[in-house]
């Protein structure tokens, strides 16, 4: 009986430190994952593609919508969206916030995020202001023990003013 015991005694310190270092590895990834958002959309507002080229893989058929528009490869994102904007624009303020992340795969190897966005900024030419709000995803795939984004798309139109409460 007390090698049953045993037996079973060790499974389940087996199976819990297994339960916990897959915990460990999801924190780790889920924040991997939030540290490349967080410096995409400090890219966003600087108009820097510096952190989209570290963060996002470059290969062939990639394609990365914003609100409509569609940029085929990283090369077209970077220097024909992220960097002009910031000539363009006299500011840019991006939030991503109520980040929800799935991992997939038997080894976690590719996962998702989405999150609720809002944009502000207002046209140097025009002079136009704008504030929208709505959301983005991202999938991710690790490769060589790195996050990649391999896939955006963004989706936002004009804040809603909040009804009147009529009494």
């Amino acid at each position: 009986m007390k090698k049953y015991t045993a037996a079973i005694l060790i499974l389940v310190l087996s199976f819990s430190t297994i339960a916990h270092n897959d915990k460990n590895h999801n924190t780790q990834d889920k924040q991997a994952i939030i540290d490349i958002i967080s410096s995409i959309k400090i890219g966003w507002e600087n108009g820097d593609g510096t952190p989209f080229r570290k963060t996002f893989l470059n290969f062939k058929g990639a394609r990365y919508i914003e609100s409509g528009g569609q940029n085929s490869g990283l090369d077209s994102l970077v220097n024909h969206h992220v960097e002009p904007e910031k000539d363009a624009m006299e500011y840019l303020k991006l939030d991503f916030s109520n980040i929800e992340i799935t991992f997939e795969g038997s080894e976690k190897e590719f996962a998702w995020a989405i999150a609720d966005s809002a944009v502000q900024g207002k046209v140097k030419i025009s002079g136009k202001e704008f504030d929208k709000t709505g959301y983005q995803t991202f999938l991710f795939r690790k490769i060589d023990g790195d996050w990649k984004v391999i896939h955006s798309h963004s989706s936002t139109r004009d804040k809603r003013p909040k009804a009147a409460h009529k009494h």
